[in-house]
């Protein structure tokens, strides 16, 4: 005999499956609120007064796969507690607990279970009576056949093929898997959400089917999209802006008025808005109530930020120790407008005071800026009271940076038998692009930052140099682990790489301010060495900054899995190396080797690492808050 249930139901409703009958708009999970006993009893809420009897146990033998699943949600667990139950009402319980095991039973795919319910007397134990439902599922059903189709514009739409495709392919219950409703439920939101990311905001689910064949456990599932109008996003429009120019959030924020809806663009809008400081909470949305889907406003609801804001902070690196903060920002500065943000920073290593101005962008998204610092910092042997001058154009976009800018730098170095004091004047040009898959906790892509400047020293002889500098850093994922409760793919592994390196080119007598030129070693670069210590070693031992360095790491890092379950700790296994000199023949490695954990805290990644200075025979400790490139 072919049994074969229908489940129905619009996208926000769950189907129901029942044996035997052919139902639409029911529902497969467990009910909220279980209904009244003929005998008109209720279940009572709530913990068991200390001390009461349960009027029966409930025990459930089945594989692991279905048991803690039943043991939560079988209604008749509520019922332990009514101290007046009788057999009679007892009885009828059991017979509603059937049914209502077969219905959790379909929500995880097992159609044609075999169940058997005993009522046995427990005077010794906790409670009187003890329920025994012992369950063999049976085979689950499998997806046999996945039919998606589109109405409305999209299905018409030549433009629209790739993204009708693209639905299709991603669609992850896919033929051959097991069916549960929970599956069913989650593909059908995952494509809605995919129509409606794009073109298509008001995009909805007009008919979805499952058909199960209990006999042959197969599922054969319908689904259809329906679509809506297309969209354009039109004008922005921001509301509660009172302090700042609602002109400025448009510019700022950099809809692409004009062009087809996407979500993500409307999010790096919201999260352009959300970064300038200006406004403490930002939400964009679409306004679909229009007439006019072509030309929809994008409504910026926002919350301004104070006009001046002061923020202390506390800190600590291995690097530094602890370091204290203040920092004052300004969001319209008398006369200019502009936005400033000066900070005060102590730590062991470095004092330093700062300031930076930024302007609004124009309408292509580039920005005025200038900024000042004065800084006393250790630098390889020597104290270093240096201050720098900057002033240029900017423009920052999803994942590149751009800077042009002129730069004063100048460096007058403390100590005995110092190099001599320096200054000098550069033009320069920066590029930075990001490309990860987590601004924060990255897992793979990689970032790349160039710097190219030419100028001239302004202490004794005028002589010109140019300076480069480069970084790198990939992250390479290596296989697949597990899987988590919401089905995503983790990686079981993956490979950081980073590379550094510079050089400032001049003449020998060339007096270069060492601000310009480097050093390296510590927590972000050499591990196993002290913050800076890797530089050019003069005839009496001391350590200067050098005109040329290369730095390069390789560290393998692997995700904790604790029974089955990815956690929020990795371990890390680390070779860092770098170099530092005046002459690029004359660099020699210095290598650091170790190993470290990783905890994605709430704050942010901490990192710990162990590694030791193969050229100083120490081991160092290394701890870091937070993701930057």
């Amino acid at each position: 005999m072919l049994r074969v249930f229908r489940l129905l139901a619009p996208a926000w409703m769950p189907a129901f499956f029942c044996a035997g009958l052919l139902l639409q708009g029911c529902s497969l999970l467990p009910k909220s609120e279980p209904a009244e006993t003929e005998a008109g009893a209720k279940p009572v809420g709530g913990e068991k007064p200390a001390g009461a009897r349960e009027a029966f146990s409930v025990s459930v033998k089945a594989p692991d796969t279905v048991r803690e699943y039943l043991e939560r949600n079988l209604e008749i667990q509520r019922y332990r507690q009514i101290d007046d139950l009788g057999a009679a009402e007892l009885s009828r319980l059991m017979v509603a607990a059937e049914g209502n095991a077969r219905e959790l039973l379909g929500t995880l795919g097992y159609f044609t279970p075999t169940l058997t319910l005993e009522l046995q007397e427990t005077p010794e134990a906790k409670a009187p009576r003890e329920v025994r439902i012992t369950v063999d599922p049976g085979e689950p059903t499998r997806v046999h056949q996945v039919q998606i189709d589109f109405s409305g514009p999209i299905a018409s739409d030549p433009t629209a093929e790739v993204q009708r495709e693209a639905i299709r392919k991603d669609w992850p219950l896919r033929t051959g898997q097991v069916f549960t409703q929970l599956g069913w439920d989650n593909a059908k939101s995952a494509a809605l959400r995919s129509l409606s990311a794009k073109r298509f905001p008001t995009g909805s689910v007009a008919l979805s089917r499952a058909e199960i064949d209990a006999d042959r456990g197969q599922a054969r599932l319908h689904v259809d999209y329906r679509s809506g109008p297309a969209y354009r996003f039109g004008p922005l429009e921001v509301r509660g802006s009172e302090r700042y120019d609602a002109d400025a959030a448009r510019r700022i924020a950099r809809v692409p008025t004009g062009s087809d809806y996407d979500q993500q663009k409307l999010l790096d809008a919201q999260q352009r808005l959300a970064s300038s400081g200006y406004y403490d909470s930002v939400f964009l949305t679409l306004d679909t109530d229009g007439s006019n889907p072509l030309w929809a406003p994008v409504i910026a609801q926002v919350r301004e930020a104070p006009l001046q804001k002061v923020v202390m902070g506390v800190g600590f690196t291995t690097d530094s120790g602890p370091r204290l903060s203040l920092d004052h920002i300004h969001n319209r500065m008398p006369l200019l407008g502009w936005r400033a943000v000066s900070k005060l920073s102590v730590d062991r290593e470095t004092q330093s005071l700062g300031t930076e101005w930024n302007a609004v962008p124009d309408d292509k998204g580039w920005r005025w800026f200038g900024a000042g610092q004065l800084k006393s910092e250790t630098s390889g042997s020597y104290e270093v009271d240096s201050g720098r001058l900057r002033g240029g154009l900017g423009k920052s976009s999803d994942h590149i940076d751009y800077t042009y800018f002129l730069q004063y730098d100048y460096a007058r170095n403390r100590g005995v038998n110092v190099p001599p004091s320096a200054s000098a004047l550069s033009v320069n040009w920066g590029w930075t692009g990001r490309y990860f898959d987590d601004a924060g906790v990255p897992t793979r892509g990689h970032g790349l930052a160039l710097e190219l400047g030419a100028g001239y020293t302004l202490t004794g002889e005028h002589l010109p140099f140019t300076r480069v500098y480069g970084r790198w850093l990939g992250i390479v994922p290596l296989g697949w682990a597990d899987k988590d409760d919401s089905a995503s793919a983790a990686r079981s592994s993956r490979l950081q790489l980073r590379a550094e390196a510079g050089a400032v080119t001049a003449k020998d007598r060339a007096q270069i301010p060492s601000t310009l030129m480097f050093l390296t070693g510590g927590d972000t670069t050499v591990r196993g060495y002290g913050y800076r210590e890797i530089g050019t070693q003069r005839t009496d031992g001391q350590i200067v900054a050098g005109r040329y360095m290369t730095v390069a790491s390789v560290e393998w890092q692997r995700p904790f899995v604790y029974q089955g379950k990815l956690t929020e700790w990795e371990s890390a296994v680390f070779i860092d190396a770098g170099a530092v000199a005046d002459r690029p023949g004359d660099l020699k490695t210095k290598v650091g080797i170790g190993v470290g954990a990783r905890w994605r805290s709430p704050v942010g990644p901490v990192q710990a690492d162990v590694a030791y200075g193969v050229d100083t025979k120490k081991f160092r400790l290394h701890l870091r808050l937070g993701f930057t490139f």
